[in-house]
């Protein structure tokens, strides 16, 4: 009780703070991207934006404060069947039930620095040759959820393997 109580307080702060358009109804992309940020130096840009989609049930463009509990459950005590769900839906770009080659480039690519002597495009499309040899249990050539948790099940580093979407231990 205590912990949501802090939750609920620490979002009524950043709703205030934020002086935005969304202030009447919750936290807009920019606050809420600004407060994973600076609580748990969560930098990629695309990460930011699925992780806001994920929290926001409604779709409304707007983190209530039920969504932001709700999320923030998940995110800092989930189980491991809810973040395998959460981590699933974060690397789903388009929703469509399935992680594609396409996404998984998308998300690698984003997480190179690169390199002006190499195409760092060829080994991103390795990694993700790597990546559904080693998930894409049903060999479609792209990731359901069901060969997404068998992967993770099988070997938990696989979780964030597109990229973080979870804070770490600390």
């Amino acid at each position: 009780k205590s912990e949501v109580e802090r939750l609920i307080q620490h979002f009524d702060t950043l709703v205030a703070e934020s002086g935005s358009s969304f202030a009447a109804v919750g936290l807009g992309r920019c606050t809420f991207r600004g407060a994973l940020h600076k609580a748990f130096g969560m930098m990629d840009d695309m990460i930011l934006d699925r992780v806001f989609d994920t929290f926001d049930r409604d779709n409304d463009s707007c983190i209530s404060v039920v969504e932001w509990v709700e999320g923030l459950s998940v995110f800092l005590r989930g189980t491991l069947e809810e973040r395998i769900k959460y981590c699933f839906e974060v690397y789903d770009l388009n929703g469509d039930g399935y992680i594609s080659r396409e996404e998984m480039f998308q998300m690698l690519k984003n997480s190179f620095l690169e390199e002006p002597s190499e195409d760092p495009d060829e080994g991103i499309k390795d990694l993700v040759d790597i990546a559904l040899k080693k998930m894409d249990y049903d060999h479609d050539g792209k990731l359901s959820f069901t060969d997404f948790e068998k992967a993770v099940r099988d070997e938990i580093l696989l979780l964030e393997a597109f990229g973080p979407c979870l804070p770490d231990i600390k």
